[in-house]
């Protein structure tokens, strides 16, 4: 078992360098990938690098190198949370941004000083005492405690873009990667949580018998990155949002009966000339089409129709679907076919809007009415 743990290991220590490798020899990969990605996957490669070593024997199996791989912990959660921030607020790197480093680098003077530089006999002594152990647990709890916390702060901007995009798109964008990313740095957290938490109840040996497969989770998420990213490349790079969110609707000054009006005029211009077959429409496309701001199209929607952005442009093309479903051109597509031409971009958009709008999946609205 330790044999297949040692080559799990060193396969994903490989991996991480050869996505490193890729990433920074091509300019055109380059350009693409997130610079917080990249630095996400050095980090785990310098995690790894430490218990590769020992595993190799290099010093004589010098325990010194384990102590070398906890250099890193405390850089994964700020990086986390900077990758998730740049992609859903499209902000790119600041040197404000090295405040949340400040952390890693307390915590990488200190086991420098406290476990790399001193003498074996003094680490001996620190052993014998327990106090080497208490540390040891002391410094898993802290570099937990940091890397939930900006897991939290990063999970909290997922949640907060998925609403505002609803305000914005008529489409909803690839969050898939991001979203199954923070699920899995955050199983990664809750194992190593639950470990660390045996070692507070008098579970030590089962603590550290578990402790070599933790390295396994860094492992997972290198497999999980190469998996996205043969699949899909794009999902490395910034979502396409285009515009900057809009100033809150409450400046603007118009009245009830100027937002009856303009409710006429969007209902005529939805008809007439069908801005939603457009799949990548966006709010401030449509704002420019019924000669309003931003602002005001949202108090629109919101106020007067009493839907979002995305929720309305949807339920014109569900519209159109069920014109389109009637016609000839039902018998050569399918139903994602036919919501295609109706404007939809996705096929998990137009089953969830169908069955919001309609009560039922489109099949069974069809069999029950035609």
């Amino acid at each position: 078992m330790q044999t297949l743990l040692n080559q799990l290991v060193y396969f994903g220590f490989f991996q991480s360098l050869l996505l490193l490798f890729i990433y920074g020899l091509s300019p055109k990969n380059r350009q693409r990938i997130n610079g917080y990605m990249a630095f996400f996957i050095g980090v785990v490669s310098f995690g790894l690098i430490g218990k590769v070593l020992y595993t190799a024997g290099v010093g004589n199996y010098n325990f010194r190198l384990i102590s070398l791989s906890e250099l890193s912990a405390l850089l994964f959660g700020p990086t986390i949370f900077l990758f998730t921030r740049s992609i859903v607020q499209r902000k790119s790197f600041s040197k404000q941004d090295l405040t949340h480093y400040i952390p890693a680098l307390v915590y990488i003077i200190f086991v420098a000083v406290y476990f790399v530089i001193p003498s074996n006999e003094v680490l001996v002594a620190r052993d014998k005492t327990g106090e080497l152990m208490r540390v040891i647990y002391g410094c898993h709890a802290v570099g937990l405690v940091v890397n939930i916390f900006y897991w939290v702060k990063g999970w909290q901007l997922l949640k907060v873009f998925e609403i505002d995009v609803q305000n914005e798109l008529s489409y909803e964008p690839q969050t898939s990667f991001l979203k199954n990313f923070l699920i899995i740095i955050g199983i990664c957290l809750l194992i190593w949580a639950g470990l660390l938490l045996t070692s507070f109840f008098g579970f030590d040996m089962l603590e550290r018998n578990a402790r070599p497969y933790i390295w396994l989770l860094l492992v997972l998420i290198i497999l999980f990155i190469t998996y996205y990213g043969m699949i899909a490349p794009q999902v490395l790079q910034l979502l396409p949002l285009g515009k900057q969110k809009t100033k809150k609707y409450t400046q603007s000054k118009l009245s009830a009966s100027d937002l009856d009006r303009l409710k006429e005029q969007l209902d005529t211009l939805m008809l007439e000339k069908k801005p939603y077959l457009n799949s990548k429409l966006l709010k401030t496309e449509l704002a420019e089409m019924l000669g309003v701001n931003d602002p005001e199209l949202a108090r629109l929607l919101n106020e007067n129709i009493g839907m979002n952005f995305f929720e309305y442009v949807n339920y014109y093309r569900i519209k159109e679907f069920v014109a389109l479903a009637k016609t000839e051109k039902a018998q050569q597509l399918t139903f994602f076919g036919l919501a295609q031409e109706a404007g939809f971009h996705s096929k998990t958009t137009f089953n969830k809007s169908f069955k919001k709008l309609m009560g039922s999946s489109p099949s069974a609205y069809f069999n029950k009415n035609l």
